[in-house]
């Protein structure tokens, strides 16, 4: 399977982004612009990720939620690339009569087996790029 996005400069350093029939999203350099930096984004997809897949496994095991939510928090290298050096993940579960062993089955099925996007962050994955002019 392949998976495209497209982005389009607007100016300083913000961008829209979008991939496949998704909405637009803004993506800038900065916090103070409002818009959302690829590396909070980065941090978002992987939470987004492991959230679909532990909700998915809890409902199999008919796990009854109340409510669910993650904090991630990722640690920057001084220097350049300024890439993540650790990403902790709190997972916030609640409801009565959680299963401590479904939860953690669940969480570890994510992190090792289906999410896609701590798969790629725990190896390096090929790059390549093309030119193209307008």
């Amino acid at each position: 399977m392949t998976t495209k996005a497209h982005l389009k400069w607007t100016d300083n350093a913000r961008f829209l982004a979008r991939s496949g029939s998704s909405p637009t999203y803004v993506i800038d350099s900065s916090d103070e612009s409002g818009a959302v930096c690829p590396m909070q984004m980065l941090l978002i997809s992987a939470a987004g990720c492991t959230a679909i897949d532990v909700i998915d496994i809890l409902a199999k095991k008919r796990v009854q939620l109340e409510g669910f939510e993650i904090n991630i928090t990722g640690e920057e290298q001084e220097g350049y690339p300024q890439r993540y050096t650790q990403i902790v993940v709190e997972y916030i579960f609640y409801g009565q009569n959680i299963r401590n062993k479904a939860v953690e089955q669940a969480i570890e099925l994510s992190e090792t087996k289906y999410c896609c996007v701590m798969a790629t962050l725990n190896v390096k994955a090929e790059s390549s790029y093309q030119i193209l002019e307008a």
